[in-house]
């Protein structure tokens, strides 16, 4: 698990960096801190909506999605992993 969250934030890392690519990622950081925390309001809405369901395999989607945003958002104010 710890490898793929690596993967995944070198990734972000490497599109906020890249020129314009027209990845999601690039165009939340290009949006900036705002639209990137709305994405992370939105998405930890879903995670609690989902946990009050019984579907494991839908809070587990929201679940990543909240944490995908949320690895934008530390590389956006540049914070490491570490």
């Amino acid at each position: 698990m710890e490898k793929i969250i690596k993967e995944l934030y070198e990734t972000i890392i490497n599109r906020k960096e890249a020129g314009n690519d027209g990845s999601y990622t690039k165009y939340l950081l290009d949006k900036g801190t705002n639209k990137i925390l709305k994405k992370v309001g939105e998405e930890c809405t879903e995670v609690i909506i989902a946990a009050k369901g019984e579907d494991k395999n839908e809070i587990v989607n929201e679940i990543c999605d909240l944490a995908y945003h949320v690895l934008v958002l530390m590389a956006d104010k540049e914070i490491t992993l570490e």
